[in-house]
């Protein structure tokens, strides 16, 4: 238990602090407009080059290997619909560390996913 414990923060904690790093890190480099390949490639040399960049992918590269490990010790119908509380987080993330407006539609959204995934927990017994 204690296991998947850690295993549940890992993935909906570390996950979410390496999308909001990648995130911030996009920012940085500014909107994407040219889709041609030389363009692309240009952007994503630019993101490469920002150590933010680097920390969420390995943030994001923990929180998949939590993932996988998750799944081995339970079902797919409860992992699955339990790290949906990556959506809160991530709320709270674009809120608070990148200072994003949040709606009150959107908060009500979050609240229902937190409802969700209140009911796969008392559902998990």
């Amino acid at each position: 238990m204690v296991t998947q414990s850690v295993l549940y923060i890992l993935i909906v904690f570390v996950g979410t602090g390496g999308e909001l790093c990648v995130s911030r890190a996009m920012k940085t480099i500014g909107e994407v407009t040219n889709f041609r390949p030389g363009a692309i490639a240009r952007v994503v040399g630019r993101a490469m080059a920002l150590p933010r960049m680097w920390m969420g992918i390995a943030l994001m590269a923990v929180a998949f290997f939590a993932l996988l490990g998750m799944l081995s010790l339970a079902n797919v119908s409860f992992v699955f619909p339990s790290t949906a509380l990556s959506y809160a987080a991530g709320a709270l993330g674009g809120r608070f560390f990148l200072n994003e407006r949040v709606t009150p539609q959107r908060w009500f959204g979050v609240l229902l996913v937190c409802v969700g995934v209140a009911l796969v927990f008392i559902g998990k017994g």
